[in-house]
């Protein structure tokens, strides 16, 4: 047993001088030692044998650890947030084609650029909500029936009132925090100004106009003065920018519980121009509901503790995808979360 453990001290030492650490597993001392197990007494071959055993596998955990610390040596470090060479010129482990950004990411980069230039600050929106953020702030009561209309995913967490937690159906959900955030901007003599793009859901039948998981741009602008004839003229600036050319627009009176007066913005279809009566997207009526708005009803900015009286506001809520698939000719919204590479590929 001495001559074993003298033996795995000398080898444990040789390991560190040897070009290929498991070399050392066919030393010439190991056999040496398997050599005397004839020479023992029977009743000690068991122990004797087990002990050598425990050598070899000391060695192979030596052997390992050697091995592993090389190839980290020798790898070559990744930075993930780095643009790929495809050039070819890093290793193949890195070689990869280039990718394209998500048309509706780069879409929404664009659309906070404009607002931007505008004036309007961005925000981000949540991903799951309470009920008071999605509703009650915006003037639906407990109750209401308007609450129904936006078909609403409820989740099996609840909140402090035991009511559950939703996935937001529009940024809305975001116009108490944006109007308490920005309050102080009205005592300086600045507007409240900021727009808020981000993932909504609804619980919606799926056709070439609606999805369950989509888009949306909030924007909210408060100040003293403000009018009707001033939400029109930004949200016209703010789409002709987008598009690049003079569009055709229309006001219809509509009803939602957080503005009055309220609004439908529509723009005539780029697919048809009303002339098919069988278009999937317009359904042949030649306008395409873009967006609803308004002035923020009293309520609303009451809840922010800004008086009504004193300042006034508008907010628009506008679909993203829709923006995009009139900009780029794109039938069905559905292709935009479909994940299918040949129509991604084309951005």
């Amino acid at each position: 047993m001495e001559k074993i453990a003298e033996t795995e001290a000398l080898l444990l030492e040789r390991i560190a001088q040897l070009d290929q650490p498991r070399d050392i597993l066919k030393a010439v001392e190991i056999k040496q030692l398997y050599a005397r197990l004839p020479s023992l007494d029977p009743s000690e071959r068991g122990a004797y044998g087990k002990r050598i055993n425990d050598l070899k596998h000391t060695l192979e955990q030596a052997v390992a650890s050697i091995e592993t610390e090389k190839d980290q040596a020798a790898s070559v470090p990744i930075d993930v947030t780095a643009p790929f060479d495809v050039n070819g010129s890093l290793p193949s482990l890195l070689a990869t084609e280039r990718g394209t950004i998500h048309p509706l990411t780069r879409e929404i980069a664009r659309l906070r650029g404009i607002f931007a230039r505008m004036g309007f600050v961005s925000e981000e929106s949540r991903e799951i909500d309470d009920q008071f953020h999605m509703f009650e702030t915006l003037n639906f009561p407990a109750g209401h029936p308007a609450r129904d209309d936006y078909d609403t995913f409820m989740t099996l967490q609840r909140d402090k009132d035991g009511e559950p937690f939703v996935a937001p159906a529009h940024t809305s959900t975001m116009q108490h925090r944006i109007l308490l955030k920005y309050h102080a901007n009205l005592e300086a003599g600045e507007p409240i100004a900021a727009v808020v793009p981000d993932r909504v859901f609804r619980n919606e039948d799926l056709d070439a106009r609606h999805e369950h998981t989509f888009y949306q741009v909030e924007g909210v602008y408060v100040a003293r003065d403000v009018h009707a004839g001033m939400l029109i003229a930004t949200l016209q600036k703010f789409l002709e920018e987008y598009y690049g050319k003079s569009l055709n627009v229309r006001v219809n009176p509509f009803y939602f519980p957080f503005t009055e007066p309220s609004f439908e913005f529509a723009l005539s279809c780029p697919f048809c121009e009303g002339k098919n009566p069988d278009c999937k997207v317009c359904s042949g009526e030649g306008w395409i509901e873009l967006l609803g708005c308004g002035m923020i009803h009293p309520n609303v900015l009451r809840a922010a503790g800004i008086d009504p009286e004193v300042y006034t506001g508008f907010a628009f809520g506008c679909g993203i995808d829709r923006l995009v698939m009139m900009k780029y000719g794109i039938e069905d919204v559905r292709h935009l979360e479909s994940g299918k590479l040949d129509f991604l590929r084309q951005f």
